[in-house]
């Protein structure tokens, strides 16, 4: 795994081992990028699940003015804190070892905002939609933050209307989707 563009690009990636984190890969990690690129430059970038942080890393590396990175695995943070390190992009970024929840708690206290928000939960397991429900009432939005969530095929998010969120766009793949998330 890499960094595919910007000022970190081609510079490698450690992954974690085993079998509790799905990397994003290489040509969908383009694909994402590609899609939101015209809104990378100055954002704040938020990047749930973070696994290594090739999402976050990517978004700094591409104009991103600052990224918090959250994984609750002590393995991933080592991993995020290691690639940052590598890249030389620590000092644009926090990592927080939380659980998502625990996270947007904090960030909340911080006074942060976020222009764009990345989620990669375990999949199946409806975390997206308890993070979303957490997140639509909090202040880490402004009023054009773009949510993207990573998740099987399968996920249905019909929930959403209901919610103050609506699917601004989707893009699926062979095994997983990116449903791109705005509010009303």
């Amino acid at each position: 795994m890499r960094v595919i563009a910007g000022k970190a690009k081609r510079l490698k990636l450690k992954t974690i081992d085993g079998m509790n984190t799905r990397p994003t890969t290489d040509r969908i990690k383009e694909t994402l990028f590609n899609m939101i690129n015209q809104r990378l430059a100055d954002c704040n970038f938020l990047d749930f699940f973070s696994g290594s942080g090739a999402i976050g890393i990517e978004a700094l590396s591409r104009g991103a003015k600052y990224a918090v990175f959250v994984d609750n695995a002590k393995a991933a943070v080592e991993c995020i804190k290691h690639n940052l390190h590598n890249t030389g992009l620590e000092e644009e970024a926090q990592v927080l070892a939380k659980d998502a929840f625990s996270a947007i708690r904090a960030l909340e206290v911080q006074g942060k905002s976020f222009d764009i928000i990345f989620m990669d939960p375990p999949y199946n397991q409806k975390l997206e939609r308890q993070i979303l429900e957490a997140l639509q009432n909090s202040n880490l939005l402004c009023s054009d933050s773009l949510i993207i969530v990573e998740a099987s095929r399968e996920t249905d998010f019909e929930y959403l209307k209901d919610t103050r969120f609506q699917i601004y766009r989707q893009k699926e793949y062979k095994n997983n989707k990116h449903v791109f998330i705005e509010l009303k």
